[in-house]
């Protein structure tokens, strides 16, 4: 086992001691009214008959929705998977070119759009040390996703930990991930080749402590990632961001934390301003960014046990619904006034959490769309916010 690999799962260790220890938040016992969802289930074919279809990311791209994954045979060997829709509810397979040996067995686990078109990443356990093999894709002009070819020490080899979320912008594509050096990005004008940028400063780690970042989104000017620092003589990360016009020269700003272990793992515009969710104790917040730079938002949840995560955040309408697990099982949680206040959502299926399980979440004209793998089948829902009763 690698020293990284050993640094990622001691990190891992200490969030699951940390939460345990921490006190559970106060709260108001009754709650707000949770808030009703009609959810419709939409269905993706398996590109043959014997596949499981797994969906691990969605994307709405102008006009035409994407769903990413892989398809599963009957012993467990994947393939990469896309299927697309012009209007959310009849989906057709995109046809998909592998060319490596890994890529031919990759699962796509993000995916983003840029002008029309949509790139994705993909990974595969493999190799001596079981590390995911990781790969990038791209559209071409005829809708066909083909894989990019990397070298292995682009988003692998001894500087490896982790490559997270895929976005694109009005200058290009950017990926976030996490390197021996702390958080890193690989950036690209068009998905057909990207650049590392690890050690960056501001980005990386330094005195300041060990970053680690999860998510992206695109600006007005330019890229914002969000994610976490470790201080020194610390246990408890401090939620953090960075901005950057290129996606080379990063700014980091380090939100005041407390005690609690608390981290951004995905972030949303809404309306313009950015709104980050992610782990606040033994419960989900959120915080914004405003005039004045950010601030905490609400906070909702809570955590049962194990490594809780947040699944997906996506916006709808000037409504957020965030998809969370508690450690056990996935929930959800909506807010109409940029995470100041939320209020739960009941899905349309049990969304348990384990390693052959996954959710993925995407919305636009005031629908979201859900994908749950309960680990024996993968369903695809769209759900539609209730009017409030009279």
């Amino acid at each position: 086992m690698s020293r990284v690999r050993r640094l990622f799962l001691v990190v891992c260790g200490l969030l699951a001691v940390t939460l345990a220890g921490c006190p559970a938040p106060q709260r108001d016992d009754a709650g707000p009214e949770p808030a009703r969802l009609r959810w419709e289930r939409v269905e993706l074919p398996s590109p043959s008959e014997s596949g499981r279809v797994l969906v691990r990311d969605l994307a709405v791209c102008s006009g035409h929705w994407y769903a990413a994954g892989a398809v599963a045979d009957p012993a467990g060997a994947t393939r990469p998977a896309v299927w697309s829709s012009l209007d959310g509810a009849t989906w057709t397979p995109v046809p998909v070119i592998a060319d490596s040996f890994y890529g031919r067995q990759s699962v796509l686990f993000s995916v983003g759009c840029r002008d029309g078109a949509v790139a994705a990443v993909g990974g595969k356990v493999g190799g001596a040390h079981g590390n995911p093999r990781v790969s990038t894709w791209w559209q071409r002009g005829d809708g066909t996703l083909v894989e990019v070819a990397a070298s292995f020490e682009l988003y692998g080899g001894p500087k490896a930990v982790t490559v997270s979320r895929l976005t694109g912008g009005p200058d290009g594509w950017l990926i976030v991930g996490n390197r021996a050096s702390g958080a890193a990005a690989w950036v690209s004008p068009d998905a057909a080749e990207f650049a590392i940028v690890e050690g960056a400063p501001e980005l990386a780690s330094d005195g300041q402590g060990v970053t680690w970042a999860f998510d992206a989104v695109a600006g007005p000017s330019g890229w914002l990632a969000v994610g976490g620092l470790l201080a020194p003589g610390r246990i408890d990360r401090d939620p953090a961001a960075w901005t950057s016009s290129d996606g080379r020269t990063w700014r980091r700003t380090v939100l005041p934390g407390g005690q609690e272990y608390e981290e951004m793992q995905r972030v949303v515009l809404v309306d313009g301003v950015p709104l980050g969710v992610g782990l606040r104790g033994r419960a989900f917040g959120a915080w914004r960014q405003d005039a004045a730079g950010w601030t905490a938002a609400g906070g909702f949840g809570q955590v049962d046990g194990g490594v809780p995560s947040v699944g997906g955040v996506a916006v709808s309408a000037g409504q957020v619904l965030a998809v969370v697990s508690d450690g056990e099982r996935y929930g959800g949680w909506l807010s109409g006034d940029r995470g100041d206040r939320w209020r739960s959502v009941e899905l349309p299926v049990a969304a348990p959490v384990g390693a052959a399980r996954a959710v993925a979440l995407s919305a636009e004209g005031g629908r979201w769309w859900l994908a749950v793998d309960d680990g024996a089948q993968t369903s695809v829902w769209v759900g539609r916010l209730d009017p409030p009763s009279e």
